[in-house]
């Protein structure tokens, strides 16, 4: 086998003519292409990793102020528990006072009415004493069973009974 070297230079002369083509033409629009996308790709991944680092600063964000309400609403719901507590007791104490109040008036009439009855009684009691004691001076009796008899039978007729 015998090698042409004719053809191998034209051949070879042809390669580098298209290569110094290729360069001028073909390759640097296509590496600056490539560069291109190279360089937007690294941008976006760029943008990805910001924009996952605010997600994830705004998630911590959020979980903060969502830990801030949880408080403040245990916080409230704590504040009004003792609150109506707080009422709960003052209402209590307030029924207590009144209670108390309403015993005391309660026990002042009770006395009152007492002592009314008590001054009505002796006036009656007064009363059926002087008629006991004018039926005995209207009546001789001689003898105590008679006497006995007689302020039985008169008791009997002011305590109602027959």
């Amino acid at each position: 086998m015998s090698i042409n070297y004719a053809s191998f230079f034209i051949a070879l002369i042809a390669f580098v003519i298209l290569y110094w083509l290729l360069n001028k033409y073909a390759f640097g629009p296509l590496f600056s292409i490539m560069e291109k996308r190279r360089e937007l790709v690294t941008s976006q991944m760029n943008e990805a990793a910001q924009t996952r680092e605010q997600a994830i600063a705004y998630v911590e964000e959020q979980k903060k102020a969502l830990e801030n309400a949880r408080k403040e609403a245990y916080d409230i719901i704590e504040q009004s528990r003792q609150t109506s507590s707080k009422q709960a007791d003052q209402i209590m104490e307030q029924a207590k006072v009144e209670a108390s109040r309403i015993k005391e008036d309660a026990v002042r009439d009770i006395a009152s009415e007492k002592n009314k009855a008590v001054q009505e009684l002796r006036s009656e009691l007064g009363a059926v004493s002087v008629k006991i004691a004018s039926k005995l001076l209207e009546k001789e009796v001689s003898s105590d069973k008679a006497q006995e008899e007689l302020v039985d039978q008169y008791l009997k007729e002011v305590g109602g009974r027959p």
